[in-house]
């Protein structure tokens, strides 16, 4: 996976350096923390935005700035995401979460904070002003009741719901809590180039799910140092998971169908997405 490992480092500096300078000229704990928090992550999201602008002839220069603005916007997620008045976890990427590191009040203003860098970044898109205000509207929707913050409301309703949710009540949750900012990172490239996001938008919501049900089993078979954070949580707290829904080995044989169904829907970008199967291959392997 030499060629995948490498673009997503790529992405990731790439993301982290737009955003670092960004934030040129400002100081005090509200820059630090937000630095903090988009350091130490995987990339992946950046990743997708900038492969699925290479397939459709952006320049790397005129993708970056969509890259570090889901970047951000992920980050604010996991800041928010870890409070104490929602999952109040210790740590996030093997570090101290924001709030544990400084405060929940600094937590919640990066965590704006990191949201509002988001969109004044993708601002910057090199694409045509339609294509700008497409990325600016997905992202707004993606990020917002209909997509992230819908699914996370659903996850916390979850908690004290009267009966586990279904397998499919799972599915929608996850969709939105995890699935739409890959669907708008994986679909950002066609978004630049006013094309078709089609294919691109199947293999995200393919590579979301998988993503979602590969944290279910690493909760169950992980270990915290590795995975960079809690493990055995929803167990504890008597969660319906993909683990607990379909066992730990039909969890697996779901994810791996998944990723397969991904990489089938590239056909139509022949070898030019190899990577992109390689990263699908990636989040069901990944330990952490």
């Amino acid at each position: 996976m030499t060629g995948f490992a490498e673009a997503l480092k790529n992405a990731g500096d790439l993301a982290s350096a737009q955003i670092a300078a960004s934030l040129d000229g400002t100081q005090g704990p509200i820059r630090e923390a937000m630095l903090y928090a988009t350091t130490g992550g995987k990339g992946l999201r950046a990743f997708l935005v900038m492969e699925s602008a290479r397939l459709h002839g952006i320049e790397p220069q005129n993708a970056a700035p969509s890259a570090a603005a889901i970047e951000a916007l992920h980050a604010y997620s996991l800041v928010h995401d870890d409070l104490p008045c929602m999952d109040d976890d210790d740590l996030r990427r093997g570090q101290p979460t924001v709030h544990r590191k400084w405060d929940d009040a600094t937590a919640v203003l990066a965590g704006d904070a990191l949201q509002t860098l988001a969109f004044e970044l993708v601002t910057q898109t090199g694409c045509p002003d339609a294509a700008r205000l497409r990325l600016i509207t997905t992202l707004a929707q993606a990020s917002g009741v209909r997509g992230m913050v819908g699914g996370q409301a659903l996850d916390i309703a979850a908690e004290t719901a009267a009966a586990p949710l279904t397998l499919a009540e799972i599915s929608v949750l996850q969709a939105g809590k995890t699935g739409a900012l890959i669907e708008w990172a994986a679909t950002a490239g066609p978004h630049m180039a006013q094309a078709d996001t089609c294919a691109l938008g199947q293999y995200a919501r393919d590579l979301g799910l998988a993503f979602q049900i590969t944290d279910d089993i690493l909760d169950v078979e992980g270990d915290a140092a590795t995975v960079g954070k809690a493990v055995g949580k929803d167990a504890h707290a008597g969660k319906a998971t993909f683990v607990s829904l379909l066992g730990l080995e039909g969890a697996k044989a779901r994810a791996q169908t998944l990723v397969t169904s991904a990489c089938d829907v590239l056909s139509a970008y022949g070898t030019q997405a190899d990577t992109l199967r390689e990263a699908a291959e990636f989040v069901v392997a990944r330990k952490s």
